[in-house]
């Protein structure tokens, strides 16, 4: 866990997610209550056993199962901040097989595949959140390009980083890895 590559992972998903414009998993959750409160901590970045505690407590009570997936992927996002990685993973695991549709939970999912070096896999989860319109693209772009790194795909990983600031020019975990790269021609006939 103590790796260069997991500590990127990490600081771009807390970071990144965390920034004034949100949390890229968090699932809105519409009303009062637990589920509310619980939505809030995982948009807002308010990592506490308190926050874990809201998300508990939502999900013992009654919720549309639309806001119980989106609980299940908001604990998870807290906990995935925690670094509490196979809980984390439970969560979107479990908010996905109530709900198959939530982009977020694939993505965030992903980012816990990638903390188990399971990079291939983790592409996968994150072409898919991709494909269903997840809310912060710029952080599957990142979480991509991190696990395409690891695997050696350097060419896909710079242009996933170029991307994530494509969609957020303001993204600096994604502007920092760029700065370890170097673009090099070809000469022509090679």
């Amino acid at each position: 866990m103590g790796t260069r590559l997991l500590r990127a992972l990490c600081i771009g998903l807390i970071a990144g997610s965390f920034s004034a414009g949100g949390a890229s998993a968090a699932v809105t959750v519409i009303g009062s209550g637990s589920a509310q409160l619980c939505y809030q901590a995982a948009d807002q970045g308010k990592l506490s056993r308190q926050a874990i505690d809201y998300c508990d407590d939502a999900l013992s009570g009654a919720l549309t199962s639309d806001d119980r997936a989106a609980t299940y992927v908001n604990r998870g996002v807290l906990e995935l901040a925690m670094t509490r990685v196979n809980a984390a993973q439970a969560d979107f695991n479990s908010g996905l097989a109530i709900n198959g549709n939530l982009g977020e939970a694939y993505v965030d999912r992903g980012a816990t595949l990638i903390a188990q070096k399971k990079f291939a896999d983790a592409i996968i989860d994150i072409n898919k959140g991709l494909s269903l319109n997840a809310k912060q693209p710029h952080i599957a772009y990142y979480d991509r390009a991190v696990a395409d790194e690891a695997l050696g795909n350097l060419k896909a990983a710079y242009d996933d980083y170029r991307q994530a600031l494509i969609v957020r020019p303001d993204f600096k975990q994604a502007s920092d890895e760029l700065k370890r790269f170097k673009i090099v021609e070809k000469p022509s006939g090679t």
